[in-house]
């Protein structure tokens, strides 16, 4: 056999693996860790302790693939500062979701984040527990979508697991979808089967019309593995108050470790 022979079989098996490559990143679930619940610690007592911006370089040097901060504007746990403070130095993907009010939108625009994820939260809600009304919003959310596309910031809108909250999302010029899986969780324990029934539609829905995919709220050590087997095409998975609770008993490094396992890293 000729060197050529040879260098045509090296080619040719290159070739295989950049394919498969690709196709294992394309398919790759990202862990996006929250810090809220780290700036809720903080905020309690004053001071700096413990440092968000730290625990965010600690998170990302420990494995996470992302960092999610969802400031209100209250400035209950994270604040605008925080936001300003963390944008320069993290160096994986930087997600910023909340509500889209005018003081939300001159930050994220201001930022320029990788991603920003909107979410319906009225003033004195506690936390994120609803998706949007992507039919009854559509107006609004494709003139909000319509400022950070064009800034090139990547889009994801907060919905239920439902087809047509997924489908008028597209129409309104999201580039993704989060799922909102508290319900999912809440049920797990009962019958996950029939828990995971409507994530799995409306998931199928997304990917039919070409969106990313997240997803978040109330996921788990203990229900996140079956939500990756039965929706491994998902994007990302963003997770901030069952990990913080999970790292007081594991420590921060290995609940990370833990939860990448749940989703095959």
């Amino acid at each position: 056999m000729q060197n050529w022979d040879f260098f045509l079989i090296y080619v040719h098996y290159q070739t295989i693996i950049c394919i498969f490559a690709n196709i294992l990143i394309k398919t790759m679930t990202n862990l996006s860790v929250n810090v809220n619940k780290i700036a809720t610690l903080r905020n309690a007592r004053g001071g700096n302790i413990p440092n968000v911006l730290k625990v965010a370089l600690d998170c990302e040097s420990f494995g996470a693939d992302g960092i999610t901060v969802h400031p209100r504007p209250d400035e209950r746990h994270i604040r605008r500062s925080d936001v300003l403070d963390l944008r320069p130095v993290l160096k994986t993907e930087f997600n910023i979701e909340g509500n889209p009010t005018r003081d939300f939108i001159d930050l994220v625009l201001e930022v320029k984040p990788h991603q920003v994820t909107l979410v319906p939260d009225s003033l004195v809600q506690l936390t994120s527990n609803v998706g949007w009304d992507t039919k009854k919003n559509l107006k609004f959310l494709t003139e909000v979508l319509d400022k950070f596309n064009h800034a090139g910031i990547r889009t994801s809108v907060f919905v239920d697991a439902n087809p047509e909250m997924v489908e008028y999302a597209s129409k309104a010029g999201t580039d993704r979808v989060e799922l909102y899986t508290g319900p999912y969780a809440k049920d797990y324990p009962i019958n996950k089967e029939k828990a995971i029934a409507p994530f799995i539609e409306a998931a199928r829905e997304a990917r039919k019309l070409g969106l990313g995919l997240n997803a978040g709220h109330d996921l788990s050590l203990a229900n996140l593995t079956y939500f990756h087997e039965n929706i491994p095409w998902i994007d990302e998975v963003s997770i901030g108050h069952s990990l913080i609770c999970d790292a007081l008993y594991l420590g921060l490094e290995q609940t990370i470790h833990e939860y990448k396992k749940c989703i095959g890293r």
